[in-house]
């Protein structure tokens, strides 16, 4: 009678396990996976910024430098970091990354050692990296129509922040700690990847819409 029992019990958990993970849906990715994306992200996102503050530094040290980063007259670092959008909080805009993403990779290396963070902190990070994610639509918009120059070491940043933003947002949404439906929350992370895709093709067609004819020209 007890063996009937346990028996009947450990299968109804069995089944209530199984259950649980089909409710919470597809899975794309667990914490580590998520941590190395963040050092990934973090370190090029970190390495840019620091090139373009290096760069501001020369450029004050002996102002007749060229810029490293110095294409041609269209493609260059030099006309974003000399505008008053390149300095918007009062220094360039370079320190904040220089500041910010060793927080990102500091982040992904506590998620490989298997910490586990709480929702108060994922939701700092990703309030964070909304902003960070509006100040880069702010300066691609500046870019495009009012400096109509392209800063590649910008560009790298601007590359960077979109799945930064994105994969947390998968993340929250998967975990729990973004409040969403059921079936939003499938929505999101089962097509996690195109969506991503999606917005670099909206990022493309906008800078070439832009400044397509520009950017072809000055090659």
């Amino acid at each position: 009678m007890n063996e009937t029992g346990a028996t009947t019990t450990s299968s109804e958990s069995s089944m209530n396990h199984e259950n649980d993970l089909a409710e919470t849906g597809p899975r794309p990715f667990g914490g580590r996976t998520m941590g190395l994306l963040l050092v990934v992200l973090g370190g090029i996102g970190f390495v840019a910024s620091f090139a373009l503050a290096w760069e501001k530094y020369l450029a004050f040290v002996d102002p007749d430098r060229t810029a490293s980063c110095t294409v041609n007259l269209f493609v260059t670092c030099s006309a974003a970091m000399d505008s008053w959008q390149g300095a918007l909080l009062g220094f360039p805009n370079p320190y904040i990354g220089v500041a910010a993403f060793p927080v990102v990779v500091t982040t992904g290396v506590m998620l490989l050692l298997g910490t586990r963070l709480p929702r108060w902190y994922w939701m700092s990070l990703l309030a964070g990296t909304v902003l960070g994610q509006a100040l880069i639509f702010f300066l691609m918009w500046t870019s495009f129509y009012t400096i109509v120059a392209l800063c590649p070491y910008c560009m790298v940043v601007w590359t960077i922040m979109w799945p930064l933003l994105w994969y947390q947002i998968v993340r929250g949404a998967q975990s729990g700690d973004l409040p969403v439906g059921a079936g939003l929350r499938n929505a999101i992370v089962g097509n996690h990847g195109i969506i991503l895709i999606i917005g670099y093709v909206a990022a493309v067609a906008w800078l070439m819409l832009a400044v397509g004819g520009d950017l072809a020209a000055s090659f």
